[in-house]
């Protein structure tokens, strides 16, 4: 009877906590909070992580972009997704090994990452810009940057170019990998931290064991696929029965609005990426993301100037 009576306290008790977080935890401190995020600046309208990108997404009113950063051979720090310039430039060199003047421009057709059989054909501006070149023209718009690489000088050196721009209240960093998420913190813990991949495991594990209302975060990024766009960017007659399976219940484990709920309370934004379709939009959006990231800040505008009243809510 004792033990039955301290389960159902338990219980009872992390409900609460789950409902109303804040009678244990202060809520963190939001200097900005993101809707309209354009992934490496709206990669389905312009060529990614292209001044020319950045440029069009802050004028569409983004409230975020988000880029990746990678070190050159003369150690500047350039806004590029790939480690290699294979891809992006059609010449096989990693991007550590070229000095920041000597890189190609990039490729004038480049495919849409999480869009199948889509490309986009690039203007006049295919140069790689150096993140201080963002600083410098967005001094106001919110940055998301992806630190590639496990690199103490490029994580030194953007923590720098952040402090130098006055910019700690407007930038979030990290990484998939926790020990890159592990030294952003150590190097400068003023800048906002994404969640890491192994720290997104421990945050779910603790929200199905009702363990998450009693433990504090240092992150206040949580930044997440919807794993059901694997079905559009695959075709689902070729994927196997497992991957069908994993998809699926990855997708039913994270896409849980009590959960976003929960962190929305505490001040932890949720972030839903790489959305491309307003099927996706409308789904993220109702499961309560504080936003959404996509390769079509255009599309996504459009979504949200037709949806307003039921964004607002």
């Amino acid at each position: 009877m004792y033990v039955l009576s301290t389960v159902t306290g338990y219980v009872l008790t992390s409900a609460l906590l789950l409902k109303c977080p804040l009678l244990l935890h202060r809520r963190k401190r939001e200097t900005f909070r993101s809707r309209h995020i354009s992934h490496r600046g709206g990669a389905g309208e312009n060529l990614e992580n292209t001044m020319a990108a950045f440029t069009h997404a802050v004028k569409l009113g983004t409230d975020m972009l988000e880029l990746d950063c990678h070190l050159t051979k003369d150690e500047q720090v350039v806004v590029l997704h790939d480690s290699n310039l294979k891809r992006s430039t059609g010449h096989n060199a990693n991007v550590s090994d070229v000095a920041y003047a000597e890189l190609p421009p990039y490729l004038c057709r480049l495919g849409v990452t999480f869009k199948r059989e889509c490309f986009v054909e690039g203007g006049k501006d295919k140069n790689i810009p150096l993140l201080r070149d963002v600083f410098e023209a967005f001094p106001n718009t919110p940055i998301n940057i992806d630190i590639k690489v496990n690199d103490d000088t490029l994580i030194k050196k953007v923590s720098e170019l952040v402090i130098e721009y006055n910019r700690e209240h407007l930038t979030v960093w990290g990484n998939a990998s926790d020990q890159i998420v592990r030294k952003c913190y150590k190097e400068n813990s003023q800048i906002p931290l994404l969640f890491s991949l192994r720290r997104v495991l421990l945050l779910v594990g603790l929200f199905y064991t009702g363990l998450l209302p009693f433990v504090s975060f240092k992150e206040q990024f949580l930044e997440i696929p919807m794993p059901s766009v694997a079905f559009k960017l695959r075709d689902p007659r070729k994927m196997t029965r497992s991957e069908r399976f994993i998809t699926w219940l990855a997708d039913s484990l994270l896409m849980r609005k009590a959960l976003f709920d929960h962190l929305k309370a505490r001040g932890i934004q949720v972030y839903v990426w790489v959305l491309n379709d307003e099927e996706d939009f409308k789904r993220a959006f109702d499961l309560g993301a504080t936003g959404v990231m996509t390769d079509y800040p255009t599309k996504l505008k459009e979504f949200m100037e037709k949806n307003i009243s039921s964004l607002s809510k």
